[in-house]
């Protein structure tokens, strides 16, 4: 059923984008723009945002309704809103590769002969998130549903917008802050700000709020939401360090080079002493990191258990979330679909914690 759900996802996007170069004449202003939009949008990719919308907007539905097409068109203004924080998360990280293709800016940056094409393509990346925002709300609008409730998830949307801002905000400040001023509650804010609210939270209480459902159950998605979130957030940044590059589609040494202040970090710093905090602190330090220091780093991580850690945090917010979950009182049915997915998200951090026994 998640394929067929994914499926009818990139048939809408597809259809939607359709609509926006009739409505919007983008390819007029420039055909490239158009087309890296287009082309960003379809890359292939889990859906996961859109098909979290639908599975829950199902799964408190009343079982007699009938499920609009207008609903899967509804849904992609998630995978709109995350390529829009993806484009500028990128210019940010300064990053060459998204889903292992050129990210936006890069791709702008030969829309004209420049003498400075990298200056041209943030400059124009930069616009063209702003655009793919505003594409996000008009898939929005285009749900069927009763005025109070769109109002209300359309707000819950917006403001999920604004906080996932403020996480990137946090995240570009800690970047520049020396480790020892970055403590594991700071990197919980962001990892709830910056990914948990917009990737599970949102998508789920949106599609909560459209189908009509209760204030109590609202409380406990969005509860919900944020453990998976987290878990996930953690998860990310394990695989930023212990993953291969052609598994993440991105250079292995991305996390290390813009010297992320995760939760591995903070943990590895509390509980580091002597000359091997000194080592640590060195690398943290280099403008450029090297595949070496990677190394370094990974060993430390696991000698000072830092990466256990880091797994039984993420183990602690998926029993909770799992107890959160069965509790619910969506259709049965859909809350299985929602479980068996989410429990999918969580096997690389299986897998890289197998490897290290």
């Amino acid at each position: 059923m998640i394929e067929q759900l994914r499926n009818n996802i990139d048939k809408s996007l597809s259809s939607f984008l359709d609509t926006v170069k009739k409505d919007y004449k983008l390819h007029l202003v420039s055909p490239l723009l158009f087309e890296s939009i287009r082309e960003f949008t379809l890359r292939e990719g889990k859906r996961l945002r859109p098909l979290l919308l639908i599975l829950t907007y199902k799964g408190y539905a009343p079982a007699s309704k009938k499920i609009s097409r207008k609903l899967y068109n509804a849904s992609t203004c998630m995978e709109f809103l995350h390529n829009f924080m993806l484009i500028h998360d990128d210019i940010i990280d300064r990053s060459d590769l998204r889903r292992g293709k050129p990210t936006m800016h890069k791709i702008l940056a030969r829309t004209v002969k420049s003498e400075d094409p990298d200056k041209l393509g943030i400059d124009l990346g930069i616009i063209t998130g702003d655009i793919v925002y505003a594409l996000a709300i008009d898939a929005f609008l285009s749900i069927d549903e009763a005025p109070e409730r769109k109002e209300r998830a359309l707000k819950y949307f917006i403001q999920t917008a604004a906080f996932t801002a403020m996480g990137e905000f946090i995240d570009t400040v800690s970047g520049v802050k020396p480790v020892e001023d970055v403590d594991e509650k700071e990197v919980f804010l962001n990892y709830t700000l910056k990914t948990a609210r917009y990737t599970f939270d949102c998508p789920m209480v949106t599609g909560a709020i459209l189908a009509g459902a209760k204030d109590t159950e609202i409380k406990k998605i969005s509860r919900f939401g944020i453990l998976i979130g987290q878990a996930f957030q953690v998860q990310d940044d394990i695989i930023g360090i212990f993953e291969t590059e052609a598994n993440i589609g991105k250079s292995i040494l991305s996390d290390l080079m813009e010297s992320k202040k995760t939760l591995l970090v903070t943990h590895a710093f509390s509980v580091l002493r002597g000359k091997a905090k000194e080592t640590f602190l060195k690398i943290f330090a280099k403008k450029t990191k090297t595949l070496k220091d990677l190394e370094t780093v990974k060993k430390i991580f696991v000698e000072v258990k830092s990466l256990d850690y880091a797994l039984e945090a993420i183990q602690t917010r998926l029993n909770e979330a799992q107890k959160i979950l069965e509790r619910l009182g969506m259709n049965e049915k859909y809350r299985g679909i929602i479980r068996v997915a989410l429990l999918k998200l969580f096997q690389h951090s299986q897998i890289i914690a197998n490897q290290q026994k």
